[in-house]
């Protein structure tokens, strides 16, 4: 009887290592569009302001738009998208703060708990604003989808509104400005490039 022998290290796999076997697609293309495109949209609106009206106007109904579609998505949409992946209680959310400033708060796939918390802030301020946006339009100009709702208020009332407009805006401004300082942290406390992982949809599945 014979024996068939294997040539030596016939049994080893010499193929090249998946390069991708250690990467994990967490943001899906409709996140990653919603992402910049608010960010472009709220840019945009923010630095023109009534300077051109016009401009001013339709990205604020861009940014109404997005932020509608992003609820929806949250609610039906992919794993990590939705609210129930990343909305933690204040509790959660007060004690991931905590091992932030003890430095040894925990990665997270998808959004941690303090980036969960500045995503809802981002959402409600943003809709307050871009919603004061259009009652302003609509009481000044006379335009607009509020325009008969505002068609009657009186010239303090559009004034109030405009204050109330501009201070939303700033504090959307300001929310923004921390967002971008924690992913900064994330990414060096993580040694993991976020902003790149908001580009291409993928990250690290493992800490390093």
């Amino acid at each position: 009887m014979s024996e068939s022998l294997s040539a030596p290290g016939a049994d080893i796999d010499t193929r090249p290592p998946d390069a991708t076997a250690d990467r994990i697609k967490v943001w899906d293309p409709l996140v990653r569009v919603f992402h910049w495109s608010l960010a472009a949209g709220f840019t945009t609106a923010f630095i023109v302001e009534d300077k051109l009206l016009e401009v001013h106007v339709w990205a604020g109904y861009l940014v109404l738009t997005l932020l509608a579609a992003r609820v929806l998505w949250g609610l039906v949409g992919t794993r990590y998208a939705r609210f129930a992946d990343f909305v933690r209680s204040p509790a959660e959310v007060r004690a991931y703060l905590l091992d932030i400033l003890r430095f040894r708060a925990a990665r997270h796939i998808g959004h941690n708990p303090a980036g969960g918390a500045m995503i809802l802030a981002l959402l409600i301020a943003v809709s307050l604003t871009g919603l004061s946006g259009m009652a302003l339009y609509g009481a000044q100009e006379f335009a607009g989808p509020l325009s008969a709702l505002m068609r009657g208020v009186s010239g303090s009332t559009a004034h109030a509104l405009e204050d109330v407009h501009e201070v939303l805006a700033n504090l959307t401004l300001a929310l923004v400005v921390l967002h971008i300082g924690g992913v900064l942290f994330s990414s060096l406390a993580h040694r993991e490039n976020l902003v790149g992982a908001m580009i291409t949809g993928y990250k690290r599945r493992h800490e390093r």
